[in-house]
């Protein structure tokens, strides 16, 4: 277990959800923690080329632009290769900078992360 490791699980497509693990990664990573995000079940449907443009809460930028400033802050954009399947997606463009893993990844992670945060 790596006390200085974050792992954030996005299981939902709901627009309010999104921010959420973003903004929290984005923050460890500055406080010098490892940060993943990893995409589950619904969740997926954001990482669709043209879906996180469309949202924009509050005064915070698009969860696109969350998305970039993410990746190029460093932290690794996982999805679930299980949850694809699920959703029926055989060839899916996602959003470029995620990575698609195997169900097993996100076992593994859970049991490396110090904490792991469900949204």
């Amino acid at each position: 277990m790596d006390k200085n490791f974050i792992l954030y699980v996005q299981t939902s497509d709901a627009p309010e959800r999104q921010y959420s693990p973003l903004v929290l990664a984005q923050t460890a990573k500055a406080m010098d923690i490892k940060a993943i995000v990893y995409y589950l079940g619904q969740g997926l449907r954001i990482l669709k080329p043209g879906e996180a443009e469309k949202i924009k809460l509050g005064d915070f930028p698009s969860v696109k632009e969350m998305i970039d400033k993410t990746l190029k802050a460093g932290v690794e954009i996982l999805v679930c290769e299980a949850s694809k399947r699920m959703l029926n997606w055989d060839k899916v463009e996602l959003i470029p900078g995620t990575k698609i893993v195997g169900a097993a990844t996100l076992n593994d992670l859970v049991l490396e992360a110090g904490g792991t945060m469900w949204f």
